[in-house]
């Protein structure tokens, strides 16, 4: 059986930089999906949303409250995935005081689609959405995923039962 890889993607990020000064010192940058995930142990989650209850009281705060167990269990980097642009997830990220998990938009849904992750959420008003998942990825393979159940059904709300913080922290830590 051939290991699953990460989806090649384009990510289109804000980062800020100190040369331009100003009120507003952030410029875009492209990220690949090479540059977050080549080389590196990557646990990543995804979410429907920015701002949204179960995502902005459980899910983003669990793994920035765990962020370094992960780094002390030989994670390289924690990255929450979403179908938001870069200037909701800074807002999200800063309304919430998150400052070690790395926030990576999905703005137009690119890699959530490849993925096969991609949900009509429509009708709750939220349009095209990611499932609530998490993820392993050592070097562009996808080691483990764990998604929520009853993505085929598309329920009225995703549950947080599988993909939360302290499930995947349980997998990746050494084994005594």
């Amino acid at each position: 059986m051939t290991p699953q890889t990460v989806p090649d993607a384009t990510f289109h990020t804000r980062v800020r930089n100190p040369a331009l000064g100003g009120d507003n010192p952030f410029e875009w940058k492209d990220v690949t999906t090479a540059d977050v995930f080549s080389g590196k142990r990557i646990v990543a989650f995804a979410l429907p949303g920015a701002f949204t209850p179960a995502c902005s009281d459980s899910h983003l705060p669990g793994y920035e409250r765990l962020h370094d167990d992960f780094l002390a269990a030989g994670v390289d980097r924690v990255v929450c995935l979403s179908v938001n642009d870069a200037f909701v997830m800074f807002q999200w990220a800063r309304s919430r005081n998150i400052e070690k998990v790395h926030m990576l938009p999905d703005g137009n849904g690119e890699f959530t689609r490849k993925m096969g992750m991609l949900v009509d959420r429509s009708a709750q008003g939220m349009g095209m959405r990611s499932w609530r998942y998490s993820m392993l990825v050592e070097d562009l393979e996808i080691v483990k995923l764990f998604a929520e159940p009853g993505f085929r059904d598309n329920p009225p709300g995703v549950p947080l039962e599988h993909s939360g913080a302290e499930t995947m922290l349980e997998f990746v830590r050494p084994r005594s």
